[in-house]
């Protein structure tokens, strides 16, 4: 980023000389050009951050979905089928949401704050939320793959039905954006890129550990500290359609508190970003 004196601006703001014309208002003056639309402006960062990303984040959704999948190989020695197995693989699908909306997100938000790469978006006719909501959506679309991929080899290996999980259609955007928009936050509040890293982390095991071991195990206190960990609802709702009949309104109800979660985190996110970006 190339810094420009203040001194030649404000001169070449101002000549008026055979090969420039001044400007309406007789200021000398060059207008600011209008702040983009929110919806333009969304679309163009989510672009820029899938192309930005692809390459760099394709290995860690591999790492991510191998993760998952070895969970699961594990759990199946001690867990046999049932309310269990339908917890294991729920919780496990919905990891591989969070080791990349919530642990990834976190950490390139406190990457951008440390090096000063919120200064170039800070510069940028584009909205915040924008900003926060392009980059959580390209995060979170890297995760449909290896959720789907994992849903159907848990499926397989514990004998679970395939033929609700087109749920994932709206498990993995509710999820993601809740775990995205609360990443996102952790990574731009944090005062040092290397707590954002932590706090990713920290997340990422939360939601390891309250999402695939079986509620029906835990403890009373952190079976109450897993209904405020936000994944736990997107787990919760894919775990049901594994059921011969599933309850489709409690299904429902699980996905309207992902989506209610998934507001309240972005808006702390886009909140946090201002924050940032003007100290």
């Amino acid at each position: 980023m190339s810094a420009v004196s203040a001194e030649a601006v404000t001169a070449g703001a101002v000549r008026t000389g055979s090969g420039s014309r001044p400007r309406p208002g007789g200021d000398g003056a060059a207008p600011l050009a209008p702040a983009a639309k929110l919806l333009p402006a969304l679309a163009a960062v989510y672009r820029a951050q899938l192309s930005r990303a692809r390459v760099a984040r394709i290995p860690l959704l591999f790492v991510a979905t191998f993760q998952s999948v070895g969970i699961m190989i594990m759990m199946r020695g001690v867990v046999d089928g049932g309310e269990e197995a339908r917890a294991v693989v729920a919780g496990s699908s919905v990891l591989v949401v969070a080791f990349v909306a919530l642990n990834l997100l976190a950490q390139y938000f406190g990457q951008l704050r440390a090096s000063g790469g919120l200064d170039h978006y800070a510069t940028l006719p584009v909205p915040p939320a924008a900003v926060v909501l392009g980059a959580a959506a390209a995060y979170a679309s890297f995760t449909v793959p290896g959720t789907a991929v994992t849903a159907v080899v848990g499926s397989a290996l514990f004998g679970l039905p395939m033929g609700h999980l087109w749920v994932l259609a709206a498990v993995v955007p509710l999820s993601g954006a809740a775990l995205a928009g609360l990443g996102a936050a952790l990574g731009l509040l944090a005062p040092r890129q290397e707590l954002a890293t932590l706090c990713g982390q920290l997340g990422m095991s939360a939601a390891l550990l309250l999402g695939v071991l079986p509620a029906a195990h835990m403890p009373a206190p952190i079976a109450y500290a897993r209904d405020l960990l936000p994944s736990t609802y997107g787990v919760e709702a894919l775990a049901r359609t594994f059921d011969a009949r599933p309850d489709w309104a409690v299904v429902a109800a699980d996905l309207g508190v992902c989506a209610a979660v998934g507001v309240v985190s972005l808006a702390a996110a886009t909140w946090a970003y201002r924050r940032a970006a003007v100290r």
